[in-house]
């Protein structure tokens, strides 16, 4: 594995999360973090988003070059994300930056955006 593997860099820009047209998250401090050839993932600090709105599920799953990941689902009033949030509690060394975020995944209820 190429040591540059993982990079996470801050993004000067404000990031927003709308679901059903509901802000559920809004940042200045996001974390962007690049992963071999796959697209870049916006992390969200986890005081920058509406925890109240979420609800962890039981899935979990492992990334051998960030760890084990947990989700939530995200409820609006048209419309459920299951599985639709992850984080790294315990992230492994390459991604120890982005412990204490959140990720989106982007989808027609769910918009991950750069204001």
């Amino acid at each position: 594995m190429a040591r540059d593997y993982i990079t996470i860099s801050t993004s000067d820009d404000t990031w927003v999360v709308r679901a059903g047209g509901a802000v559920i998250a809004e940042s200045q401090a996001a974390l962007v973090l690049q992963e071999g050839d796959y697209p870049p993932v916006t992390y969200f600090p986890r005081a920058d988003v509406a925890m109240s709105l979420l609800e962890r599920t039981d899935l979990s799953t492992h990334c051998p070059h960030k760890g084990d990941a947990s989700y939530y689902s995200v409820s609006g009033e048209s419309f459920t994300q299951t599985n639709a949030v992850w984080t790294y509690e315990s992230p492994l060394d390459a991604a120890a930056a982005v412990r204490d975020h959140l990720a989106f995944a982007q989808s027609d209820d769910l918009l991950v955006e750069r204001l």
